[in-house]
């Protein structure tokens, strides 16, 4: 597989088997999302590693599409600065992409979910324990993959737009 077959590749994982996922495979994908570009490298991300179910339950109910965090092996909550800038928001959607690629090379699977509406970041910062000035918006899924990525139908559609539909080529004018 190249590199551009590999990184078009992921989709995100909602049923994982029940293998557990090790911390220092864990660390390994923070490892390297640590690396992501971030606006004046400011890096306005924490991270916090929930393998506690009972808090993974919880956290599956703060958000419309969330309810894959409650079986996964682990949730990663993505931590966001509360520092009012503006490309906190773009940093966060990177550092989430660069996760989920590391965890597909690493043979896991995930998909993030937003917690949502506010008292439910709230909330979840209340679950966590988070110290203030950090907010829990965002929330991965990560484990190994099921068998059968299809355990339950879904409302949601498959497959990408073409190539033609999403680009157009602007071309200097001609003299």
């Amino acid at each position: 597989m190249t590199l551009l077959e590999f990184l078009a590749s992921p989709r995100s994982v909602r049923h994982f088997t029940g293998r557990p996922v090790s911390r220092e495979q864990i660390d390994q994908i923070l490892d390297v999302a640590r690396w992501t570009g971030s606006a004046r490298n400011r890096q306005p991300w924490r991270f916090r590693a929930v393998t506690d179910k009972a808090v993974q339950q919880r956290l599956s109910h703060l958000g419309q599409y969330a309810g894959h965090l409650a079986n996964a092996p682990v949730t990663l909550v993505l931590l966001s600065a509360d520092d009012g800038h503006l490309d906190t928001a773009f940093d966060l959607g990177r550092v989430a992409q660069t996760i989920s690629l590391a965890a597909h090379a690493a043979g896991l699977g995930s998909c993030l979910a937003t917690l949502y509406p506010d008292d439910n970041v709230a909330e979840a910062s209340r679950i966590l324990g988070l110290e203030p000035g950090w907010r829990a918006q965002h929330a991965m899924s990560l484990g190994y993959p099921a068998t059968s990525h299809r355990l339950s139908p879904s409302a949601i559609p498959a497959g990408r737009l073409p190539l033609t539909t999403l680009v157009t080529h602007q071309s200097p004018p001609r003299p």
